[in-house]
């Protein structure tokens, strides 16, 4: 039988994606040139937001495609799970259901606190994004958003990660760590199923 490669272990970096695909004793520098803003790995998919735009490998990094028509090129955070691709922009959410063929884009115009994005995170059918002007939240799959700021208890506005474990939401900011129960979901089936994270870029934008 033909030997299967592992799952790679990916870091992002200013001067392109470090893969290891020996549990992290070796990596191999690929996206030379690019920065890497932030990655996600699911099996042998790898999807890397960089500034330019969404980069996708399905061979652990070996092999690399480009998606096309994406609103807004900086991409600062993405989440994956089968054909569900949620990314994080200088100009809104956007999320797919078809592996990237073609993305829905999300702004103010629909609740989100601010167009900057720099982290989303995925539990069912509610999706986080950490914004310049707070975390919205959506628990519809993305049709809609409400945004939490100062008012609802954050630090500051600006919301530069985010991260789902159990029943909360975690966010954080210049001033601290923001902790809330996550809400209940009207469910839409496109959206991811099982709870997963994905933390962007930590600041500095």
């Amino acid at each position: 039988m033909p030997t299967q490669m592992p799952m790679p272990t990916a870091a992002a970096t200013a001067t392109g994606l470090s893969i290891s695909t020996d549990g992290g004793a070796n990596f191999t520098n690929r996206l030379v040139g690019s920065l890497v803003y932030g990655v996600y790995v699911s099996g042998l998919n790898v999807y890397a937001a960089v500034k330019g735009g969404l980069d996708i490998s399905a061979d652990g990094g070996v092999t690399w495609r480009g998606v096309p028509g994406l609103a807004n090129g900086n991409v600062y955070a993405v989440y994956a799970d089968g054909s569900t691709i949620v990314i994080g922009t200088a100009g809104g959410v956007s999320f797919s259901t078809n592996g990237g063929t073609s993305f829905t884009n999300k702004t103010t115009a629909d609740g989100l606190g601010f167009n900057l994005v720099y982290a989303v995170s995925v539990s069912g059918s509610n999706i986080y994004a950490a914004t310049y002007g707070g975390l919205s939240i959506s628990t519809d799959g993305g049709a809609t958003f409400t945004n939490e700021t100062t008012a609802n208890g954050l630090g500051v506005n600006k919301v530069t990660g985010v991260l789902v474990s159990g029943s909360n939401y975690y966010a954080s900011t210049g001033s601290g760590l923001g902790i809330g129960a996550i809400p209940t979901s009207t469910v839409l089936a496109s959206i991811a199923a099982t709870p997963s994270t994905c933390v962007g870029q930590g600041g500095g934008l």
